[in-house]
C-alpha cells in the first residue's frame, strides 16, 4: 500500500474508532494522564503495522495493538503500583502456600479421617478405599470384590455419609471421630 492509500485508509478506518479506543485505554490503564500518549503510540504502531499489510478487521487490530502496548508498558515499568500488582495477581494462578499451621491442620484432619475409616465395617471400608482412594470405577470395584454394582453404590453412600458425620462431629468438638462413626458398628447386619 502506498503512502496516500495508507493515509486515506487510516483516516477512513482508524480515526473514526477513536472513542472506542479511548474507552478501552481508560478501562485498562490506571494513569489517566497517560491516555493521550498511549493513544498516539497505538496510532503509530497501527500505522507502521498496516504499511506492510492492511488488516481484515481494523477494530480487532486496533484493540490488539492497544492491549499489546499496555502489556509492554506494564512489563517495562520500574515501579509497579499495588493496584497493578493486585490485578496481575488476580490473573495469575495462585499458589497455595502450605504454612506450618495449615500443614498441622491437614495432618489432624487426615488422622480423623483415618480413624473414621477404620471404624467402618470391613466391606464398606474396602469399597470406600477402592472407589474413593484408588479411584476404581463402580464396575471395577464390583468385579474385584465379587459383589453387585448396586451393593457398591450402597456401600459408598453409607461409608461417605458415616465419614462426613464423623468429620462433622470432630469439627464441632465432640471429642473426635469415634462417637459419630460408632453407630455403624452397633446393630449392623453381616453383609
Amino acid at each position: 500500500m502506498n503512502t496516500d492509500e495508507l493515509n486515506a485508509w487510516f483516516v477512513d478506518e482508524v480515526l473514526p474508532q477513536e472513542a472506542m479506543l479511548e474507552r478501552f485505554l481508560r478501562r485498562n490503564w490506571r494513569d489517566m494522564d497517560e491516555i493521550p500518549d498511549l493513544r498516539q503510540e497505538v496510532y503509530a504502531r497501527v500505522y507502521d503495522g498496516c504499511a506492510r499489510c492492511k488488516p481484515e478487521s481494523t477494530q480487532a487490530f486496533l484493540l490488539t495493538t492497544a492491549r499489546n502496548l499496555l502489556i509492554d508498558r506494564a512489563r517495562r515499568a520500574q515501579i509497579v503500583s499495588i493496584e497493578t500488582y493486585a490485578d496481575i495477581e488476580a490473573l495469575a494462578p495462585t499458589l497455595d502456600e502450605l504454612s506450618p499451621e495449615r500443614h498441622l491442620a491437614a495432618r489432624s484432619e487426615l488422622k480423623l479421617l483415618q480413624l473414621a475409616l477404620n471404624l467402618l465395617p470391613a466391606r464398606c471400608r474396602e469399597v470406600i478405599e477402592l472407589r474413593k482412594i484408588e479411584g476404581l470405577s463402580q464396575r471395577e470395584v464390583a468385579a474385584r470384590m465379587g459383589i453387585t454394582e448396586d451393593t457398591v453404590e450402597r456401600q459408598v453412600s453409607k461409608g461417605v455419609r458415616a465419614l462426613a458425620q464423623a468429620l462433622q462431629s470432630a469439627g464441632q468438638g465432640s471429642g473426635g471421630a469415634t462417637p459419630a462413626a460408632a453407630p455403624l458398628r452397633k446393630g449392623r447386619k453381616t453383609q
